[in-house]
């Protein structure tokens, strides 16, 4: 079984069913294609868009036993294009890998965030205890602090496999030394970065060396080796 831990955010369509989104859960889903039981260890609301966002993720073939519902905090709504969510220097930035707490005044009710919130420590430590069958972790951050101990004591005590999706230019924590990591774009709007690590994760699930696993994920996913 593989774990995705990360953020979820809701995608409401008024003309189909809503989507959850975010790298973690892309991720997942593309593990779950590629045929791996993958579970997802996020946090959402006890509200209506955490339980849409519950189902579209069993519509993808992801389990949520250990997304946790925050009866505290309102389900994080995706911006429908990055536009929506630009950072202050005027740069668009991901949603889901943005530290920031980005706000929305909806037309009625209080604000809705736009941004997930990380996983604390003890969210984290709850959840990998929870799911303790696991061969393969895919940590993707932000993680908050302290949690990148757990994930990597976690994962070792399990002999799981630890993949970090790290952001652009962040400093890689002491505990990611044994972890394989893999930055992620500033855009994966086509998904094939998800495809590839979903790919590459799956294929660890089920045994497959580590070189051979990325070479395997890198060309289903049409990926081309970098030449200078």
């Amino acid at each position: 079984m593989i774990v995705v831990i990360g953020s979820a955010a809701y995608l409401p369509d008024p003309a189909a069913a809503g989507r959850a989104v975010g790298l973690a859960p892309e991720i997942a889903a593309a593990a779950a294609a590629a045929g791996a039981a993958v579970e997802l260890l996020a946090r959402v609301g006890e509200d209506g868009a955490g339980d849409e966002l519950l189902l579209a993720l069993a519509r993808s073939g992801v389990g949520h036993l250990a997304v946790l519902r925050d009866p505290a905090r309102p389900t994080a709504l995706a911006p429908a294009t990055p536009e929506d969510a630009i950072g202050d220097d005027g740069d668009p930035v991901q949603a889901l890998l943005a530290e920031v707490e980005a706000t929305a005044v909806a037309e009625s009710g209080p604000p809705v965030p736009l941004i997930a919130p990380a996983l604390e420590p003890a969210d984290l430590s709850l959840g990998l205890r929870y799911l303790r069958d696991f061969r393969v972790v895919v940590a993707v951050e932000p993680i908050a602090d302290g949690g990148a101990a757990v994930i990597a004591e976690a994962s070792s005590f399990a002999d799981a496999a630890l993949v970090v999706v790290a952001r652009p230019g962040a400093p890689a924590p002491e505990a990611w030394a044994s972890a394989t990591l893999l930055e992620a774009p500033v855009d994966d709007a086509e998904g094939a970065f998800a495809r590839l690590v979903g790919g590459y994760a799956a294929a660890l699930d089920r045994g497959v060396p580590p070189g051979d696993a990325f070479r395997a994920a890198a060309e289903v996913g049409g990926w081309e080796p970098a030449t200078d």
